[in-house]
Formats: structure tokens, sequence, C-alpha cells
């Protein structure tokens, strides 16, 4: 299908054709710069409502600011999309997050205007300010702007930058995009908060009316402007008893204004751009905005798929067989199933309760299960704090996300001996989102701290039983289930529950010559390899080993006395993971083997479908069987060689 952009669009391949055009013209630019956005991603797919909502900021931004000379940050990155199009990358868009493709998300290799890599939330006001700072000390003219949602302005970062901010003396906007929402709805006081400012028809109508009073004066524009800036700030301090705390913080703050009135947003911002010093301009959007299913469900249509976007009807698989569920679905029935069972039983997760299926227990039981916004860090200790008064927690972050709580997981959680269960979902690589999520870290990173239990099932009757073993009131270390984003294997997977022996893995079947050794999902890849080798007369063994810490040495004795060649096989990486484990074995034993290990190599792997990039990587059932059958070619090479 050809997607064509609007005729004043064809013509933008630099910020500098966007400023040739009348401020009139720009109405029509958010037009078909949004239906371009909606014509791609429903034909090719990609994250949605969040760029739908920045049209307007966008295309205001570019037209300002003397972007890339001008520094812009994008909080996540979700929202990029029109920033993307604006910026020379229009003709190759329809290649967004696919293999070899356009990143999802603003990348530096990617494009001068893509000043910062982001993925992670919360990061961008820190970014600005040191670019800021960096400008100031070279004597640079050159501004910095960080545009954050309300949801990544939970993070604890956020606040330690506007802290910093306001006292670093730095010529830094930041724009808050406030939209209620995350990916899921935001949740907290500062919610609460912004919706207090944004919404009080007192203080902003008596905001308006002295701005447009200024303008009448018969005085100096600078003198309108200060005389302005000290009455409103008087308004919000009788008005909003709330709304000084970013200027609590020495961040002049400016706002809210409609974030989809273009007009108002280049006014407003060509006079910000002008006034120095750390400054924020509050914003109010619509997530999805121009696109009404969107604007009525934002979660559903964050990144909703292929769809058709006359009807909205979002294409599925037409399947008569019935289907594996998805791993964090598993997770999220079973965590309600558990819960019945057991009382002190109670779910966290920073801000992905959609993601995680965590959604399913607050909405059946909201007393015991938690979104507590992005803030990774709390919800570790919040589940340890839980966890001293008898509760049994099960945090649920993704992979990625996990490394940055890092801290409290050793210093909180594992030094204290808290019996807190980490669900680590889209542990390995996730596909088109590609490495700013790929788990790729966490068997290493966790691996290394002791007091913990590290494991991942193979599938999803395996994941329910850790999950019910970890509960278990006998156990009393904090405990690690790993699994992958997407579906398992099993359709049939409302298995009874079965405890779990800590540290033991399972032997599934004997072979000749080489063995196997998978951890996790990737056993299902090794099980096809095993079944392909078999018609070459290669018969392997298969052990599945369920725990990297403690690691069943019962079995890795068995492995390495029958077996002279191994294959390892991971979803994570080859520095430090399973692989590695194997090898620590090894030499602590003094075993002799040709080992070879298959996981996420030590590089950084760029996005794609799940089956393109465990093909790149090698551990699919295809490399697995290519690394099997080259220990076999190199034996016989040996053979045929002695026997010469």
């Amino acid at each position: 299908m050809q997607i064509t952009a609007g005729p004043l669009l064809q013509k933008i391949n630099h910020p500098k054709d966007l400023k040739k055009l009348s401020i009139s013209q720009l109405h029509q630019v958010c037009d078909e710069l949004r239906q371009f956005i909606v014509d791609v991603v429903s034909v090719h797919g990609g994250h949605f409502a969040a760029s739908l909502g920045v049209v307007e900021l966008s295309v205001a931004l570019h037209y300002i600011y003397d972007t890339p000379y001008d520094q812009l940050v994008w909080d996540v990155g979700h929202q990029a999309y029109g920033h993307k199009i604006l910026t020379g990358r229009r003709d190759n868009f329809v290649t967004n997050r696919k293999y070899k493709g356009l990143s999802g998300f603003p990348k530096r290799s990617e494009s001068e205007f893509d000043t910062f890599g982001v993925g992670h939330s919360s990061t961008s006001i820190s970014a600005a300010l040191g670019m800021a700072m960096a400008a100031k000390y070279k004597g640079e003219t050159r501004k910095s702007v960080a545009v954050i949602g309300d949801g990544s302005m939970t993070a604890g970062m956020a606040f330690e930058a506007m802290n910093h901010a306001g006292v670093a003396d730095s010529d830094v906007l930041i724009i808050l995009n406030d939209n209620c929402m995350s990916i899921d709805p935001n949740v907290g006081a500062l919610k609460e908060y912004l919706t207090d400012i944004s919404t009080s028809p007192t203080y902003n109508k008596v905001r308006d009316e002295i701005w447009n009073l200024m303008g009448k004066l018969p005085v100096g524009k600078n003198f309108s402007r200060d005389m302005a800036s000290k009455m409103e700030a008087s308004i919000k301090s009788v008005v909003n008893k709330s709304s000084n705390l970013f200027e609590a913080l020495q961040i002049r703050y400016f706002g809210p204004i409609d974030g989809h009135n273009i007009t108002k947003l280049v006014d407003t911002l060509k006079d910000l751009k002008n006034i120095p010093g750390p400054k924020l301009l509050h914003i109010v959007t619509v997530k999805g905005k121009g696109y009404s299913l969107a604007e009525k469900d934002q979660t559903k249509w964050h990144a909703p798929g292929l769809f058709d976007k006359v009807t909205g009807e979002i294409y599925k698989k037409k399947i008569d067989a019935p289907q594996p569920p998805k791993y964090q679905d598993v997770f999220g029935h079973t965590m309600i199933e558990l819960a019945e069972l057991n009382e002190k039983i109670m779910g966290v997760t920073p801000a992905m309760p959609s993601g995680s299926s965590l959604k399913f227990m607050m909405d059946k039981m909201p007393n015991r299960a938690f979104d507590v916004g992005i803030c990774e860090q709390h919800a570790v200790t919040l589940s340890a704090g839980l966890a001293t008064q008898g509760m049994r927690v099960f945090c649920n972050i993704y992979s990625s996300f996990m490394q940055r709580a890092y801290d409290q997981v050793v210093h909180d959680v594992a030094i204290q001996k808290l019996p807190v269960v980490f669900c680590l979902d889209r542990a390995g690589l996730v596909g088109e989102d590609g490495p700013t999520h790929h788990g790729c870290y966490d068997i290493p990173y966790m691996r290394c701290i002791p007091n913990l239990i590290i494991s991942a099932p193979m599938n999803e009757q395996e994941l329910r039983n850790l999950m019910y073993t970890a509960q278990l009131e006998s156990n009393p270390y904090p405990f690690v289930i790993r699994y992958p984003r997407g579906e398992g294997v099993m359709p049939e997977w409302r298995t009874a529950f079965e405890e779990l022996p800590i540290g033991k893995g399972r032997k599934l079947k004997d072979g000749e010559e080489v063995a196997i050794l998978s951890f996790g999902h990737p056993g299902n890849f090794a099980q096809a390899a095993i079944r392909e080798l078999r018609t070459q007369g290669i018969n392997p063994a298969h052990y599945d080993l369920r725990f990297v810490k403690p690691i069943d040495e019962d079995l890795l004795h068995e492995a390495f006395r029958k077996y002279s060649k191994i294959v390892t096989v991971e979803d994570g990486t080859v520095v430090g993971g399973f692989g590695t484990a194997i090898l620590e074995f090894m030499n602590k034993h003094n075993y002799r083997a040709e080992v070879k290990i298959l996981g996420i190599p030590d590089r950084l792997v760029e996005h794609g479908t799940l089956k393109e990039l465990h093909r790149e990587c090698a551990y699919d059932a295809q490399g697995i069987a290519d690394a099997v059958r080259e220990l076999m070619k190199e034996k016989v090479s040996v053979s045929t060689l002695i026997a010469g």
C-alpha cells in the first residue's frame, strides 16, 4: 500500500522548510502530520496514541527553535514519531521498528536531530540540563528543551533533575505534556496535583484575563511581562494552594495551556525562548488526539498493532485451533488463583498493570494489588517493606526496567533476606522496541547477588509452579522468575500447582556424545533442534536446568560425566550468564569438555521481530542445531586425522 503525505508535509524535509510557512499554514501541517502517522502505523504497526497527542507541540518546537543546534530531548520517545517525520525521515518512516529500519525511539546514531537516545522514562530533564550547562560553559547560545509526560514526571530521577535545575542557573525549558496517561492511567498525588492546576476554573480565568490586560497596557513589553509574571505568581498562591511545587524548586512555571492550539503554542514558545534560566511550560493534551477511538481508550491504543483506520478494527490472527497464552497473562491469572489460596499475597507493579497483566488482580482485589507509577526503585523497597510484615509480595517489573532498581534489590531485599518474588517480564529479546527494552542483563546482574534464587520457566506450567513454590512459607529467600515477552507453548495451561524443589532441574531426554543445557523458554527451541538433528542421526541429550542459582550440581555432574560436548542455551547475554555459570561449575570440578555458549551476543542487538532477532543471535532452533552439528563436525575431523 502506497502511503502519501499531504501537499505541505511532502515539502518538509528539514525544519528549515517548516519555518518557511506562515502560522496559518501550520494548522494544515498538523492535520497532514496526524493523518500520515495514522496511515503508516495502521499498516505497519508501532506506538500510536502518544505521537498523535503531541503533533502540535512537535510542529511548534521545530518551527520556533533552531534544531538541531538547539537541543530537543524527548522523554521515553514513544511520542517522537512527528519529530522524526519532520526531520528528514518521512520517506523512510514506513520502516519504523522494522528489522534494519528506523528505531521506534530517538537514537543519536540515526539522526543529528535525535540529541539523546531514550526508551526508558524520566531521563530527559537530566540530559537537557547537562546540555544547557555545557552550552553555558562553552559560551554558546543554543537552547535546551526537555519534553516529558506527566507519567514520567512521577519518577524520582525527574525530581532530582529539577532540584538541580533550579540552582544550576542554566537556560533549560521543561515542557510537561500532561495527558493523565503513561501507558495505563497515571496514579498518585502528582496526578491529583496537576489535575488541580489544569482544571481550576478560577485560576485559569484570572490568568488569561491578566495576560490579555498586560498586552493592552501602554507600557514597555518587559514591564508588562514582569508585572504579569508577578501577578500570576500571586494568583497561584491564592487560588491554588498546591500550584507552587515547581517554583518552590526555583523553576519558573508557565501554564497550563492547550497543547492542541498551535497558534498559542508558537506564541508561548517564542516568548519563553527569550526568558533565561530554568522554566517549565505545562501543556494539557489528549493522548490519541484526532483519532476518536484512541482518545476514548488510550491504553488499548498505546500500541495497537495493525488496524483498519476507517473502522478501527484491530487485526488479530485468525486461527481455529486453541493457542498458547502470553506468559504475562499466565502470570496475571495465576496471581488471582494464588491470592485466593494465600491471603498474604500482594502484587506490585511500576506503571505496567496492563503490560504485566497485574490488572486482573487489581480489578478483582484492589486492596491487594498496586500500581505505584513509574517508580521502579520505590516498587522494590515498597515490596520489601510489605515483606517485613509477613506479606508474600510479587513485584512485577520488566527485565530492562529492573536495572533502574538494582541498588534496592541488593540493599533492601537481598541483604535483609526478605522473600520478595521478582517476576521479570520481557526477559530476553523483546522485538521491535529494540536495545533499550531487551531484557539482556538480568541473569548476570542478579546471579552475583547473595541470598537470591534465580529461575526461568520453560513453559506455562513451569511458570505457575515456580510462582506457587516462591510464595510458600518454606521459602525464606527472595526469588526471581524471569520469562519472555509473548506466547508460551501450552494451549491447555491451567494445570494443578506443584511445588518444585528449589535448585533442581530436570532431564528431558538422554542422548549420545552431546548434551544441550537450556535455561527457560529457549528449551523449546532446543527441543525443535533435537527433532531436526535426530533425522540426521545425531541424538543430543537435553537438560532443562530451571534454576541458575542455586544451580543443580547433581544434574551437571551427570551431564559432564556422560557427555564430552555441551551446548548451553539462554535468552540473556552470554557474558556472565547461564553459560558462564556452567563454565564456572566445569572449572570448579575439573571437568574437561567442549562447551559452546548460545545466547545474546556481547553487542547491542537492534530491533526486529523476535523470530528475526533469535535467528540473528543464533539461538533459535536452527542456531542450536548448527552449533551441535559444528561440535560433531569437529569430532569427525579429529577422528579422521587420527585415522590418517
